[in-house]
């Protein structure tokens, strides 16, 4: 999904992805042909048919997949003590910007919590 995500591909065959990992590294046709496949049982990609082959697209964005992830992590963490722990640590070492995105997440929280 790097690949596919850093390089804004929006319609891509198994060999797009190939000739760019190619450049990096010897790896098999079929070895990437195994992880888009994966990826796309796991609906991160859709995929339509192309005379042989297929063509994949991205279903979700960097962001919204990172998302989800962090949120399925904190979901199962130790009743959120894990979770709050984290958050604690990665406040200490956060910037301006980072700040006020949380501060405003928690103002908009509060607003929401108003009787």
């Amino acid at each position: 999904m790097d690949v596919v995500w850093g390089r804004g591909l929006s319609r891509f065959s198994v060999g797009d992805v190939l000739t760019v990992l190619e450049k990096e590294r010897s790896i098999a046709y079929t070895t990437v042909m195994t992880t888009v496949a994966r990826l796309h049982d796991k609906g991160l990609l859709s995929r339509e048919k192309d005379g042989k082959r297929y063509l994949y697209s991205p279903k979700v964005f960097r962001e919204q997949f990172l998302e989800s992830t962090a949120r399925t992590v904190l979901d199962q963490s130790v009743a959120g003590h894990q979770a709050m722990a984290l958050l604690a640590e990665r406040v200490s070492e956060a910037s301006a910007r980072e700040l006020d995105d949380l501060e405003a997440i928690i103002r908009k929280r509060r607003e929401e919590l108003k009787p």
